[in-house]
């Protein structure tokens, strides 16, 4: 969006995010929140497939250790397999499966997000699960089949020629199918002992995210922490900062049997 000189702060603040948000690299954003984003981009870049495009765009290697605890497995089908065992490292939205029963099948799923509002979320993901097992395999994997929910008339000619195959839009699921075959690939990038040594990693970054998403009070009382003292502490800067509406965050509150102004007022040290 800079790049095509749009203003960013309206566009980011409509999906109940700051420029601060997005920048800051250590930041979460809840999934929800990078739906809206990527729904609003496309709109502004008038880029109907802006989803797909987006994710030919990008070093793999951004997407950190996940990436290459997978790039060091020994064959394709172990790093989907570690993929998904670890991919809320990264996003605790959508979850990973792979499996060998009608093929290699490499699905994502998505974690209590209404898969309805989404496409180009849905589609960066597709191509970018493509591309690592094009990269881990150092060939052009072509699907033998593709699913994806959400509806679109047809596959754009430009996508069918990078996926290699038609898209089935409007489907009950979220896969590419492989032969089974290629879950046997070898990775060009296995380094078992390497791979050994960022599992432990994995093991510590999965079991930090655990206790940090124990209860959403416990993420409203992150996020009041943040806060200056005095003005923002409210429950709706909160609900925005937590890639939520008001609504949602109430009721998922009252869900723990707790209030916002119960969560405000048993922190009066963060006030004094």
């Amino acid at each position: 969006m800079r790049d095509a000189q749009i203003e960013l702060a309206p566009i980011v603040s409509a999906a109940g995010l700051t420029i601060d948000d997005v920048e800051d690299r250590k930041r979460r954003i809840d999934a929800r929140a990078q739906i809206r984003l990527l729904e609003l981009a496309a709109r502004e870049l008038q880029d109907d497939c802006f989803g797909f495009h987006l994710a030919q765009g990008f070093e793999l290697g951004e997407i950190g250790l996940l990436y290459y605890v997978m790039a060091s497995s020994e064959h394709l089908g172990d790093a989907l397999q570690i993929g998904g065992r670890y991919c809320a490292i990264n996003n605790e939205g959508v979850r990973l499966r792979s499996s060998l029963e009608r093929g290699f099948a490499i699905r994502f799923e998505y974690v209590n997000i209404d898969r309805s509002s989404d496409r180009h979320h849905a589609e960066f993901w597709l191509i970018t699960l493509l591309r690592i097992c094009r990269a881990l395999t150092d060939g052009r994997l072509a699907p033998k089949q593709i699913k994806l929910k959400h509806y679109r008339r047809e596959t754009p000619l430009d996508v069918r020629s990078l996926v290699g195959c038609d898209i089935e839009f409007a489907a009950d699921r979220d896969e590419m199918l492989f032969p089974s075959q290629i879950a046997a690939l070898p990775s060009v990038g296995a380094d078992l002992h390497l791979n050994k040594i960022l599992l432990q990693y994995a093991d510590e970054a999965l079991s930090n995210r655990a206790s940090r998403r124990t209860s959403v009070r416990s993420r409203v009382e992150d996020q009041i922490a943040q806060l200056p003292p005095h003005g923002e502490a409210n429950a709706e800067e909160v609900a925005r900062r937590l890639g939520m509406s008001r609504s949602t965050l109430a009721r998922a509150l009252s869900s723990e049997s707790v209030g916002f102004s119960n969560v405000l007022g048993a922190r009066p040290d963060m006030f004094s």
